[in-house]
């Protein structure tokens, strides 16, 4: 839908499916805020880019005004839903009221055993949802690497699975695999400018794409927050 408010940034991130209610009740406090991302390396960063969850704490900050809002990057490059699951504690350890755990694109690239990936993903979720937190999963970026004839099919499964085990976990999925589609089928962008053009893997995401991610993430966690407590609105929204 395109923004009304920009007519030039006509692709936006799906709404998340599910209110943020642990996140709306620490915001509408008005005091800190811990969120945790965990994933791969579109969180920890990859060369010079500088990674999503430094550029969503400015954005958190600056929409609701409130420098003590923070985002912890627990991202490390390579990783993929087995390591990730068995450093939970790492982020049960932060009392976070928000986990955003980015997955499946290694599980991708490097032909991981995918039903293994899924059950990994399963478990990791039911240790967070032991715990008084959100969770938002982030699934894969629409990457050449992972679109050619003998990666589509993996990548198709992929995204299954992830949200089947959002589905059964009541998380929300933040869409990023089809809103990077859009950003080559609807704005019309190339690759190179979605997609870090000094990889060459083919990989990883641009400067471009990352911040993009972050700005959409900031809007759909505001959107949900304030739907779960109209105290959690941002100032002056």
């Amino acid at each position: 839908m395109a923004d009304p408010k920009n007519p030039l940034i006509p692709v936006h991130a799906d709404p998340l499916q599910h209110p943020l209610y642990r996140l709306a009740e620490r915001l509408a406090q008005k005091g800190a805020v811990k969120i945790v991302a965990i994933g791969s390396s579109s969180t920890a960063g990859e060369g010079n880019i500088v990674p999503y969850p430094y550029r969503l704490q400015d954005d958190l900050r600056k929409t609701y005004k409130n420098n003590l809002i923070e985002v912890i990057d627990l991202g490390i490059g390579g990783q993929e839903a087995p390591e990730e699951k068995a450093r939970m504690q790492d982020v049960i350890d932060q009392k976070p009221a928000l986990t955003i755990w980015q997955v499946g694109t290694n599980a991708v690239w490097k032909k991981e055993n995918l039903d293994a990936v899924g059950m990994a993903i399963k478990a990791g979720l039911l240790l967070l949802q032991n715990e008084p937190m959100d969770v938002i999963l982030m699934d894969l970026q629409y990457a050449p690497a992972i679109l050619t004839d003998d990666m589509i099919g993996a990548t198709r499964s992929m995204q299954s699975l992830i949200a089947q085990a959002a589905a059964e976990a009541g998380v929300s999925v933040f869409h990023r695999f089809d809103m990077m589609r859009k950003f080559i089928e609807v704005e019309r962008h190339s690759f190179d400018t979605i997609i870090d053009p000094t990889d060459e893997t083919r990989l990883h995401m641009s400067d471009f794409a990352t911040g993009r991610v972050s700005y959409e993430l900031c809007q759909v966690i505001t959107v949900a927050a304030a739907l779960a407590s109209p105290a959690a609105a941002p100032p002056n929204a």
